[in-house]
């Protein structure tokens, strides 16, 4: 069985940005090379971006699962060992 995307280390993995107040942010894909309590480091285009997870809903790998960034507000550590109860 496959854990869910939320469960996962990010480093490393794809995201694409589904959804934001800011316009400009929707659609914008890279790698996800770090990841703090409230931000996402992205490269895209040779460039580090930081996107804070309050105001994002994006796709991590190839995934169809959309993630709330601000659901996800906490360390990854703390995160990717946290059971999530399905609903």
């Amino acid at each position: 069985m496959v854990s869910a995307p939320l469960n996962q280390p990010w480093i490393g993995r794809g995201i694409v940005v589904t959804s934001s107040p800011d316009a400009a942010l929707i659609g914008r894909t890279g790698l996800v090379v770090d990841e703090t309590r409230e931000t996402i480091t992205v490269l895209e285009n040779d460039r580090e971006v930081i996107f804070g997870k309050n105001s994002i809903e994006f796709k991590i790998g190839d995934s169809d699962v959309i993630i709330d960034g601000k659901l996800v507000r906490q360390r990854s550590e703390d995160r990717i060992y946290r059971n999530k109860r399905s609903e």
